[in-house]
């Protein structure tokens, strides 16, 4: 009965999404669970004896929080501070410890929560960011306003004074130069227009993999000649969603073309959908919805740091020719539909946009 009952909570504690470890009074680990092995990087066989102190040597705040525990019998907890590094990646924790106590009051022990946090910290960097989008998008409604006005009686100047040189081809040129120029700025100004309205979704069925397969069909066609490859995966269990067709093509034909750009000589750009685990979304008065994520990868340079922390900021760009909106856009349109956008790079690997929407039919 009591084997049973071991096995019993030590299957509870297995279960436990966050991670679980237990030091006795030396600090040596008795006990580790597999979402502690996880964010530890070392298994339950590597840590059980060894001390914690030896196990997490390079976290010093982790080191400090048990030793506080240790030291003065009380519970204390860290949500803030905390971070692991491990092969490279750097996972922000939730930590709490405790006393560990037997029936008769007596301190055995102590325990150690280990909760990640990086689903947490995106989902409030993504709410930072749309914050700054619609500060922004107020200001940038009122200054295309004020721009369109004058904008188009230049325009109309510039046609009227292409008419008076019918025979000087080199002033025809000219004003030839700023109507284009006038055509860009107008092209600039409707994208900040777009960027600052607010959002009316035609909102019905879409089918995400005949959306992404048109596209990807499209750019074939497009890039034919050049050796450059276009990769679909697709999880045929993903039912249609609800959303703006028009809206959510716009999107994923700039993160596709974008992709495209990125690759040279016999590069690789893949398209994915899968469905998430470990994202779930709850609006008032509706039911836990799964979420769906679609992967844009490329096999890329990747993406330099210092772009990459401003890559959805209003008029960032690298390219020569870029007005920077695309992706502020491309957020707005997940924001909208109530997703979240994030990206990933790495020189040795590439890029990788992730698209999550929630998969409400």
């Amino acid at each position: 009965m009591a084997e049973r009952l071991e096995n019993y909570y030590a299957n509870v504690v297995d279960s436990v999404g966050d991670g679980v470890i237990v030091l006795d009074n030396t600090g040596a680990v008795t006990l580790m669970n597999p979402a502690a092995e996880e964010l530890a990087g070392v298994s339950k066989r590597q840590a059980m004896g060894n001390l914690f102190s030896d196990i997490f040597k390079d976290d010093a705040a982790l080191n400090e929080l048990v030793a506080k525990t240790v030291a003065t019998g009380m519970s204390v907890a860290d949500h803030e501070n905390i971070v692991l590094k491990r092969s490279g990646r750097v996972t922000p924790v939730g930590t709490s410890t405790s006393p560990l106590l037997s029936s008769c009051g007596e301190r055995i022990g102590t325990v150690v929560l280990l909760r990640d946090l990086t689903n947490v910290r995106e989902l409030e960097s993504a709410v930072r960011q749309a914050d700054r989008l619609s500060s922004l998008g107020a200001l940038a409604a009122g200054l295309a306003h004020e721009i369109k006005n004058p904008l188009g009686g230049i325009k109309g100047a510039a046609q009227l004074l292409e008419m008076e040189f019918p025979d000087n081809e080199d002033l025809r040129e000219y004003v030839r130069v700023m109507l284009k120029e006038v055509h860009r700025v107008n092209l600039i100004v409707e994208e900040l227009l777009g960027l600052a309205s607010p959002g009316r979704l035609k909102l019905g069925k879409v089918n995400l993999h005949r959306v992404l397969s048109d596209i990807v069909l499209l750019q074939k066609n497009a890039c034919e000649g050049k050796e450059l490859y276009l990769q679909q995966y697709f999880d045929p269990s993903i039912p249609p969603i609800l959303g703006d067709e028009s809206l959510l093509t716009q999107l994923f034909l700039n993160l596709i073309k974008n992709a495209m750009e990125a690759v040279g000589t016999g590069g690789v750009v893949k398209v994915t959908s899968r469905v998430l685990a470990d994202y779930a979304m709850t609006q008032k008065g509706e039911r836990r919805a799964r979420m769906v994520a679609i992967d844009i990868s490329d096999n890329g340079p990747g993406i330099p740091p210092d772009v990459l922390k401003d890559m959805f900021t209003p008029f960032f760009t690298t390219k020569s020719q870029g007005t920077g909106l695309g992706l502020a856009i491309c957020q707005k349109i997940v924001s909208e539909h109530r997703g979240m956008i994030r990206v990933d790079s790495d020189p040795a690997r590439g890029t990788v946009f992730t698209v999550m929407l929630p998969l409400i039919q």
